[in-house]
């Protein structure tokens, strides 16, 4: 019997796959459990159209992100921090200050951990850093430490 699933089955498939399982099995475990539905012509064209949009809602937001990770290429953010001698800060410059700053200088809103830094910022001067604004999609962002 086809029947599509609506939950992981282990062993079976992921969420919407079609898959080929015992009649007493379909009936007796994946049915009553609400893990699958039986694979008719209704059901199939229900999962084809949920595909599509869910398709079309992916599409909209790797669009959105290319617009933000376009937005922020190339800008700078300048924090101000204390620093002693040669320098060195007192403590360092964390991606959530990083954040903040690009809020209030620029009006853009990213998420803490989005922005990559590959070690703590504990010096004056300036770095190119990476957000990742979505799986694929990457920005460089400039990052000027100043003395307070």
């Amino acid at each position: 019997m086809k029947v599509i699933l609506l939950q992981d089955v282990k062993g079976h498939g992921k969420k919407g796959d079609v898959v080929n399982a015992s009649d007493g099995y379909a009936r007796n475990y994946l049915f009553p459990r609400n893990l699958a539905v039986e694979a008719t012509s209704k059901n199939l064209n229900d999962l084809k159209n949920k595909q599509a949009a869910e398709n079309k809602r992916k599409e909209a937001q790797l669009e959105e992100a290319r617009k933000q990770a376009e937005a922020i290429s190339g800008l700078e953010v300048v924090v101000k921090a204390k620093s002693g001698e040669n320098g060195k800060l007192f403590g360092s410059v964390t991606n959530k200050e990083i954040g903040d700053t690009l809020k209030r200088q620029h009006n853009i809103s990213i998420d803490r951990k989005k922005i990559v830094l590959p070690e703590p910022i504990r010096s004056l001067g300036s770095f190119q850093l990476e957000v990742k604004v979505y799986p694929e999609i990457t920005a460089k962002l400039n990052v000027k430490v100043v003395e307070e």
